[in-house]
C-alpha cells in the first residue's frame, strides 16, 4: 500500500469514528501530502478574502469564500463557483481557518456529487492556545507546509 492510499484509509477510518457526512477527515501533513502526490487532488481554500490576503494563501489551493467577510453570510454562489472550477471526479480536500467552514463545505459538495470529498483537521491556523493565540497548536502553517504572504 502506497503513501496516498494509507492517507486515504487513515481519513476514511476518522470519517467513520467521527460520523463524518464526506469521505475523511485529514491533518495538514496528510492534505498537502494528498494534494502534492495524488492524481486528480484539489485543495479548495474556503476561507474570505480577508484571510486569504492578511494571513496568507496555500499556493495552488483553488479560494472560493463560504463566508464573505465582512458579512459572515453563506455565499450564495459557493456551489456555482465550486463546480466551475473543480471536476467531480476530483478529489476534494477543503480548508478553512479551523476547519469548520471546510467541514460545511465538504459536507455541501457532498450533498451535490461530489464521493470524494475531504476536511481538513485544524485548518490553516489550527485551535486557539490557552492565550487565546492561533498557529501556535495546530493548523497548516504550524506544521511548516507551504504558504504565502500576499
Amino acid at each position: 500500500m502506497g503513501k496516498v492510499d494509507e492517507i486515504l484509509k487513515a481519513a476514511k477510518e476518522r470519517a467513520t469514528e467521527m460520523n463524518l457526512p464526506y469521505a475523511g477527515a485529514l491533518l495538514p501533513k496528510e492534505a498537502y501530502t494528498l494534494m502534492t502526490e495524488a492524481p486528480n487532488a484539489k485543495l479548495v481554500d474556503v476561507r474570505s478574502r480577508a484571510e486569504w490576503d492578511y494571513v496568507g494563501r496555500i499556493p495552488g489551493s483553488v479560494e472560493i469564500e463560504f463566508l464573505p467577510y465582512p458579512s459572515s453570510q453563506p455565499n450564495p454562489n459557493f456551489l456555482f463557483q465550486f463546480k466551475q472550477q473543480v471536476k467531480p471526479d476530483s478529489l476534494v480536500i477543503f480548508i478553512c481557518r479551523s476547519g469548520q467552514r471546510s467541514h460545511n463545505a465538504a459536507t455541501m459538495a457532498t450533498k451535490a456529487g461530489y464521493s470524494s470529498c475531504f476536511n481538513v483537521l485544524e485548518g490553516f491556523e489550527g485551535a486557539m492556545d490557552s492565550a487565546h493565540h492561533r498557529n501556535t497548536i495546530g493548523g497548516w502553517r504550524f506544521a511548516g507546509l507551504p504558504w504565502i504572504q500576499s
